[in-house]
């Protein structure tokens, strides 16, 4: 390597000190918000108005973050909407990460059969740290759909039943450490609250399933559960309008629900198993 190459680069075995460290620390941080920020509305896009009104960062900041980011490939700007959205660049480097298994294409059959008995619309989320990803979805036959979610969007663990199932199924410090951090985030989304969320997670935790009503999208009700048991990743909810989920029909819901997420998992144990080998 060139004596260039190798000052383009820090020395690993040295820890980064003072304020340079601090301020690229701040910097990389702030470049994830964006991203995270951008990604939260799914193919919907963001103005920059709504990016630095939910950043908290002056407008001029985020102009230049997301004008480089742009350059990068990271984000893209709509000319004519001037909406921005996940650039090219994510896409390429997504397709280098190589999971031990692909949880969509793991829970694809589950989706496919419990949007064919039920007639609703199927969610998978994932957790991704304080948030759930939509990563799939499955869509029945009943004429009025509830398409509250596209793959894609993520929101504050709780927001929706995927979310809400997960903190039912985390041990109880857990879920509270979540809320509390999440708490700011929860009055953007309908009538959810700290307070709320605590009450839903102990009925959830009583029925074994979560449900939600016309919270975060009026005339929509949805149940999810949790999966793994000893490891909630991810979650199933079934969604549909609120008169199909009504309280006669939700343990029906559940019941169909549970033999396929055990047949996920027992898929999950099998590619995990088969990656270590």
């Amino acid at each position: 390597m060139s004596k260039t190459l190798e000052n383009d680069f820090p020395d690993p075995n040295k820890p980064p000190h003072g304020e340079n460290a601090r301020s690229g620390t701040q910097s990389i941080e702030r470049v994830v918000l964006m991203l995270r920020i951008v990604a939260s509305r799914g193919r919907a896009g963001m103005r920059i108005g709504e990016i630095t009104a939910t950043s908290g960062l002056p407008q001029s900041t985020c102009f230049r973050m997301l004008h480089r980011l742009e350059i990068e490939g990271l984000v893209a700007r709509d000319p004519r909407t001037r909406k921005f959205y996940l650039g090219p660049l994510l896409h390429e480097l997504g397709l280098l990460a190589r999971p031990r298994y692909r949880l969509s294409e793991l829970c694809d059959a589950a989706l496919q059969k419990l949007a064919e008995v039920t007639q609703d619309t199927i969610y998978l989320s994932e957790r991704s740290g304080l948030e759930a990803v939509c990563t799939h979805r499955a869509l029945g036959d009943y004429p009025i759909k509830s398409l509250a979610l596209d793959v894609g969007i993520r929101r504050p663990l709780g927001v929706g039943a995927g979310g809400l199932a997960i903190l039912c199924a985390l041990p109880p410090e857990e879920a509270e450490s979540i809320i509390d951090t999440n708490a700011p985030k929860y009055e953007k989304y309908g009538f959810i609250t700290a307070a709320y969320l605590r009450e839903a997670i102990k009925v959830g935790r009583e029925k074994g399933y979560a449900f939600l009503d016309s919270v975060v999208t009026p005339g929509t009700a949805a149940i999810g559960i949790a999966f793994p048991p000893d490891n909630p990743i991810a979650a199933l909810s079934v969604a549909a309008i609120s008169g199909r989920l009504e309280s006669h029909r939700r343990d029906e819901v559940a019941r169909l629900m549970r033999p396929q997420i055990r047949a996920i998992c027992d898929a999950m144990s099998k590619s995990a198993f088969a990656a270590e080998m």
